[in-house]
């Protein structure tokens, strides 16, 4: 998505790159909860609000949506296998004070300040091991599992992932014009449409749900030893939140 459309731009255009945006930030948002056994409704919901306080302040010049860290997913399991859900929620609770400290230092000594203390040279590989580390949830997804269990017969989602994957990079490389700048919208929509195809679809829980509902809000326990463990898992995302607004400038 970018920042600013020209006259020229029709909004089309713009609703379009912005679909895919909302693909891929949806998807990242909700496999957070989903792997940790948090909420998603109320992941979305705080992702929503938090993208718009974060578009107010910032007067919309910069073009980022704020979601689910995937650096979280490993400790939120430990902590929620070894203190519980409510203490767990109060970490998390606790880990994003850090990030106001973070945003007061950064005040405070300007943007050099993090420069200094978290080089490119730190910054790429922290991005890169996040990655790398959700390789292995990427390969159960693509071979049909959520957690252990196997939802989609191992041959059939391997075959909707190869697909998947092909209109993706077909769209990447040999797309002329607007098409050229969405192939992940591409590759959902193919994907989708196999699996449509094919039954692997359940309607079930949509047609079950209510078109206006209150999340389940969680109920958080201050526990100190989650609280310790949980704030330094918090500099990773803000490497990473640097990471992103680096790019998106230098763009």
């Amino acid at each position: 998505t970018s920042t600013h459309h020209g006259a020229g731009d029709p909004a089309w255009r713009t609703a379009l790159s912005g679909a895919q945006i909302l693909f891929v930030a949806f998807g990242a948002t909700v496999l957070v909860p989903l792997l940790t056994g948090l909420n998603p409704s109320l992941a979305l919901l705080g992702a929503g609000i938090g993208t718009l306080v974060f578009q107010l302040c910032t007067r919309r010049e910069v073009p980022i949506y704020l979601g689910s860290s995937f650096a979280f997913i490993g400790p939120v399991i430990y902590s929620v296998q070894t203190w519980g859900m409510p203490a767990t929620l109060g970490a998390l609770a606790s880990a994003s004070f850090f990030y106001y400290v973070a945003a007061g230092l950064v005040k405070w000594r300007g943007v050099g300040f993090i420069h200094r203390l978290l080089p490119p040279v730190v910054i790429g590989p922290v991005v890169m091991v996040i990655g790398l580390g959700l390789a292995q949830v990427a390969v159960n997804m693509a071979t049909g599992k959520a957690g252990d269990a196997q939802v989609v017969p191992y041959g059939t989602a391997l075959a909707v992932a190869a697909v998947s994957l092909l209109a993706t990079m077909l769209t990447a490389i040999r797309a002329k014009g607007l098409l050229k700048l969405v192939p992940i919208l591409v590759g959902v929509l193919v994907g989708y449409l196999v699996s449509l195809a094919i039954g692997i679809v359940d309607f079930t829980k949509v047609t079950q749900a209510a078109w206006l509902a209150v999340p389940d809000f969680g109920k958080p326990e201050f526990n100190l030893a989650a609280i310790l463990f949980m704030i330094p898992v918090a500099i990773a995302p803000i490497v990473e939140h640097v990471g992103g607004i680096l790019a998106i400038s230098s763009v």
